[in-house]
């Protein structure tokens, strides 16, 4: 049977029903179609953005049996894994670090599978068929972020070199409130959190959560004031703009964003985006436009792990990065991304780059699991 494998430069060059067909068992709302497609339809994913896509997909007698999301990148913006040493170097040897391929979901540093295919010979296939092309380009570079588990042994088998990072994770251990929760800190841990919800309170400040039928377009107009505001305040441009977010409430049945309000009287002063899928909530966006002290935490993670916990969740992941979460209940995880470097030399540094910095990351991530206000019984 013939086989083609090829790139695609617009994930609307394959059906909604091509995709579903291939990745049934995938329930992430961001490896979906309808979260690429908002991406790619508003222009927040474009040549312009630095996002060109150059998704790889495979066909066997006309019918799609792979998929994967490929872009040509030329500046590293919106990533979460940071390798602007890695660019610095390469130019130092007159040699150009951009366009790279980077698969990975624009903006969302989340942990999904990337490679959805009938077989692991069609999976070799594509994979063999972007580093041809990496090869025909000379594209110096490709980046594979946040993958699945099942993912990585694969990619570590084709050649690809293992970076490590780290991210924090709540874990639902069948709370049965927010209360409940607090018992697993030490009891000056649970007297700071207690100080720190009570702060809000004392501003009479209130909150409301909307999903599902309850979520209403004129919600993601106040939700997009919130999230410019936060870029502009550290002098950046939004990743994201309103078009983006009108998508994805066209969509909100499948891909389930989840708005945590905050509100003084009947005036909104701040807004947290959260995504979620059977077993998890991820957190995303936030913004707000006063300067209320623990408004950032109770909007962007206390509000979420109520959530969690009143709808029987087992995962909160907010984020990357950010050790303060781990006063909050949050506790450290290992997180991993894999590259690929075409040439012999720069693969020989980028090796050593991360054997090292391999070594840093463990001693960070001990040093978190030693110091974290969790009760020794309560850890993972």
């Amino acid at each position: 049977m013939p086989v083609k494998n090829k790139f695609i430069r617009s994930i609307s060059d394959i059906s909604n029903g091509e995709f579903e067909g291939i990745s049934n068992d995938h329930d992430s709302p961001f490896m979906s179609y309808e979260f690429l497609k908002s991406l790619e339809v508003s222009g927040s994913v474009s040549h312009s953005s630095g996002w060109q896509p150059h998704h790889a997909v495979s066909y066997e007698n006309e019918v799609l049996n792979g998929f994967m999301p490929l872009y040509l990148k030329n500046n590293s913006q919106g990533e979460f894994v940071f390798d602007h040493q890695w660019a610095h170097a390469l130019e130092q040897a007159n040699r150009s670090y951009y366009p790279k391929f980077l698969t990975a979901m624009p903006y969302t540093p989340c942990e999904t599978s990337k490679l959805f295919t009938r077989s692991q010979s069609d999976t070799l296939n594509i994979l063999e068929t972007v580093k041809q092309k990496m090869i025909d380009d000379n594209i110096e570079s490709w980046h594979v972020l946040f993958p699945g588990a099942n993912d990585s042994h694969l990619l570590l088998n084709e050649g690809f070199i293992e970076r490590y990072g780290y991210r924090f994770v709540w874990n639902n251990r069948d709370f049965e409130n927010f209360d409940d929760f607090l018992k697993i800190f030490t009891s000056r841990q649970r007297k700071n959190i207690r100080k720190e919800r009570e702060v809000i309170k004392q501003f009479d400040i209130t909150f409301s959560t909307k999903e599902g039928e309850n979520l209403v377009l004129e919600d993601w107009n106040v939700f997009f004031k919130f999230y410019v505001n936060t870029y502009y305040q550290r002098m950046q441009k939004p990743y994201l703009n309103k078009e983006f977010f009108e998508l994805i409430h066209c969509y909100k049945n499948k891909l389930k964003p989840i708005l945590f309000f905050a509100s003084i009287d009947d005036e909104v002063i701040a807004a947290s985006l959260c995504f979620r899928d059977e077993l998890s909530l991820y957190g995303r966006h936030w913004g707000a436009t006063k300067d209320v002290s623990g408004l950032h935490f109770e909007c962007c993670y206390y509000q979420g792990i109520e959530y969690c916990i009143k709808n029987r969740m087992a995962f909160f992941d907010p984020g990357i990065q950010g050790e303060y979460k781990i006063r909050r209940g949050f506790e450290p995880k290992l997180s991993n991304s894999y590259h690929f470097i075409l040439h012999d030399d720069f693969r020989n540094a980028i090796e050593k780059f991360c054997a090292d910095e391999k070594k840093q990351i463990m001693n960070y991530f001990n040093a978190c699991n030693k110091y974290t206000p969790i009760k020794k019984e309560y850890r993972i």
